[in-house]
């Protein structure tokens, strides 16, 4: 029976990303923690999830030229190097899971509520003129590579640490470093940027710490899959605008929850 309520959670957490975006570490991770799961074990399995369920699109967005691939580099260089540095710091300075049981879960805590934040508070970008939008961005990307490469390295400490914010937090600084940027395109670099990220973390989680759950994951990806596909035919008539202000509210309590007690 077990079995069977993993795959109704990644089913129900597939299709709230096909239905809003939404998903992955923000909805995954508390769940997993409600059904019972150690926080390193539920981060750890949330982490090769994410990676595995955002590739297609990641493939998907290469194949049609929507990611900027400069910015993709200057928040790897920041961000990779940052979650390796971090799991190798936890599988030095700790024995066991339960001595770092609070750092992960002051900074899940954090981490949901910047992205519910995010997602209550961030607008799409206004539609722009590509031509000029691309002028813009060009005599930007020598005065932003600093700053994508420390926004790199926030996410890959505390994506690794909580397995939140690879998604909306990166696309919020994407936006707010190009603010003309078109939104496909800003999610084709954030999915692109998260790939990598959540791979390499979850692979250190699964080698370096022994935090990943192989059934679990298996599970979840037979529930999320196919959910994923079948929630993104009926996001057209859904109010996703609401449903997202729905789900960051809930996500907001549950950060304050994790942050505070």
């Amino acid at each position: 029976m077990d079995f069977i309520y993993y795959i109704m959670a990644g089913g129900l957490v597939g299709l709230t990303i096909g239905l809003t975006g939404v998903g992955g570490g923000s909805l995954m991770t508390p769940l997993l923690i409600l059904l019972g799961f150690p926080y390193n074990v539920a981060i750890g399995t949330d982490l090769l999830y994410a990676a595995i369920t955002k590739s297609s699109a990641m493939l998907g967005h290469a194949r049609k030229k929507t990611v900027e691939w400069h910015a993709v580099r200057w928040l790897a260089a920041g961000s990779i190097p940052a979650s390796l540095i971090t799991l190798l710091l936890l599988q030095q300075t700790y024995q066991d899971a339960t001595e770092y049981h609070v750092i992960l879960t002051r900074s899940l805590g954090v981490m949901l509520v910047l992205t519910s934040l995010v997602l209550l508070f961030n607008r799409p970008a206004p539609a722009v003129d590509l031509a000029q939008a691309a002028a813009d961005d060009a005599r930007s990307h020598s005065t932003s590579k600093p700053i994508l490469f420390a926004s790199g390295a926030f996410l890959g400490v505390f994506v690794t640490l909580s397995s939140v914010g690879a998604g909306a937090l990166c696309a919020a600084i994407l936006m707010w470093i190009y603010p003309r940027l078109p939104a496909l395109r800003i999610l084709g670099t954030d999915i692109s940027h998260a790939v990598p990220l959540t791979l390499v973390a979850g692979i250190g989680h699964l080698l370096l710490l022994g935090n990943v759950d192989l059934t679990l994951l298996a599970c979840l990806l037979l529930g999320s899959l196919p959910a994923i596909h079948f929630s993104t035919q009926l996001a057209a008539k859904m109010p996703a605008d609401l449903l997202k202000k729905c789900i960051a509210s809930m996500l907001l309590l549950m950060g304050l929850k994790f942050v505070l007690f």
